[in-house]
């Protein structure tokens, strides 16, 4: 016999889901150019010759091609001062042939990740991290909504997890995961206690949530007994100890306490680019067709 205590923990499936949104993204497409349009086009840009950067722009490059998105790369050497950098983003800016621009992070001392968000055009910004588009994202009508909060609640609502009233809990305080996370959540009417390096009683505020999303990059800082039985478990962290990707959350002492979880493999890193993809089409339809998804509401991928 089990564990009447055990909980059957869900364990997300984070590339089948990822696969399902493409598919769709991908029928979409392809009646556009059936139409006569152009497809969407995607341009990343990489400084230096960091090969997990070099390994994330291809495993892009072949999703887009999986939708029949274009793709393009610019690859730069470490050296790239911040004004060439500017200039080249000026460029891409004016390309018409353009709709989104991703810079890939991290980047060299000498550019200023704060400058290269800036001057991306808002309306081409793929990874949504211009200060307007974050603006827009506080105020509720963003288009473009960074990439890995999206791919968190689009796991939450295919798992029909109940948002509204619910207490959720943000472990980082990012402008890339935790900010705007805890911004949609709120907007989807939760609940939102948002949590870092500072806070006193974490394991406390955890042990309080119905959905707890970890993305402090602290490997398995997370216990199994900071988990709500029931719990719904959005680990956002991935760092390499010992050869192996563990996340935030002890994923193993998680099982049978969450009620779901994602790994640390095919878990939000499909999402991820999936959402980039998304904001990709997002920008085209607003770019070349005028308008935007109207079914779309904040927080829900396309």
């Amino acid at each position: 016999m089990g564990d009447p205590g055990r909980i059957e923990t869900t364990v997300v499936d984070g590339l089948a889901l990822a696969n399902e949104l493409r598919d769709a993204m991908s029928r979409e497409i392809a009646s556009l150019v059936a139409a006569g349009h152009r497809p969407p086009h995607l341009t990343v840009v990489l400084v230096g010759d960091d090969p997990a950067s070099r390994s994330y722009i291809k495993g892009k490059q072949r999703a887009c091609a999986r939708i029949g998105a274009d793709s393009s790369e610019y690859l730069l050497p470490e050296s790239t001062s911040e004004k060439e950098l500017l200039e080249l983003l000026d460029r891409l800016n004016h390309d018409d042939a353009i709709d989104g621009i991703l810079v890939q992070l991290p980047l060299p001392k000498q550019i200023s990740p704060e400058a290269v968000a800036e001057a991306i055009d808002p309306a081409k910004d793929a990874d949504a991290l211009h200060p307007l588009n974050f603006g827009r994202l506080l105020l509720g009508n963003a288009k473009l909504v960074s990439c890995t909060p999206l791919g968190v609640m689009a796991v939450l609502d295919h798992h029909e997890i109940e948002i509204a009233g619910a207490h959720a809990v943000v472990i980082g305080r990012s402008n890339i995961v935790g900010k705007p996370v805890s911004i949609l959540l709120q907007q989807r009417n939760a609940t939102v206690t948002m949590c870092h390096s500072r806070t006193r009683d974490l394991a406390d505020h955890c042990r309080s949530a119905d959905i707890l999303v970890a993305a402090a990059g602290n490997p398995r800082m997370v216990k199994g007994d900071w988990i709500r039985p029931g719990a719904a478990v959005m680990d956002v962290g991935v760092t390499e100890v010992e050869g192996r990707l563990v996340g935030d959350v002890d994923f193993e002492a998680a099982l049978g306490v969450a009620g779901l979880i994602t790994p640390s493999r095919r878990g939000i890193g499909p999402m991820t680019i999936t959402m980039l993809l998304r904001n990709t089409l997002e920008a085209y339809r607003a770019r070349k067709l005028g308008s935007a998804d109207p079914s779309r509401r904040a927080g829900q991928p396309t």
